[in-house]
């Protein structure tokens, strides 16, 4: 079984090709049953498609393909903490958990601008959503990426 680190890794792996890709250093994954169901990395830029988040794109898919009990039972990896947009869609999903690297705040401290500082747990809990949100973990994997973009 691997550990919720293996999977963040692999998140921060996805946010590495986001950038050589030509997009924003963002990259999640989703594991149900410890399989990998599915990947995605940002592709703002390239699709000029302001939602095209990884969690995001991730969250309608599994709206859509998957049933409400593997959505409970799925966590999505992710390099960065979710925004309030892609919190919103993890909670209309129904997803299970959500476990980050680089926290809202940490990403705050780097950037000027283009960050809604609205950590994803109080999302959630707004939305009275059942989602469990654990991070940072591995943040000082996580934040070179961003470091090195921003």
């Amino acid at each position: 079984m691997a550990s919720d680190q293996s999977y963040v890794r692999r998140a921060i792996d996805l946010a590495e090709s986001a950038v050589e890709h030509g997009n924003t250093p963002f990259g999640s994954l989703l594991v149900v049953d410890d399989e990998v169901v599915r990947t995605a990395e940002n592709t703002t830029l390239t699709d000029e498609d302001i939602s095209a988040h990884p969690e995001f794109t991730l969250a309608r898919w599994a709206a859509r393909e998957l049933e409400a009990d593997e959505r409970a039972a799925c966590t999505m990896y992710t390099s960065t903490e979710p925004c309030p947009m892609c919190a919103s869609a993890i909670v209309y999903a129904g997803l299970g958990r959500v476990v980050y690297s680089v926290s809202v705040e940490s990403l705050t401290e780097l950037r000027d601008d283009g960050v809604i500082d609205i950590p994803c747990a109080e999302v959630v809990d707004r939305a009275d959503g059942s989602t469990t949100v654990e991070g940072p973990v591995l943040e000082d994997e996580g934040l070179p990426i961003h470091e090195g973009y921003f």
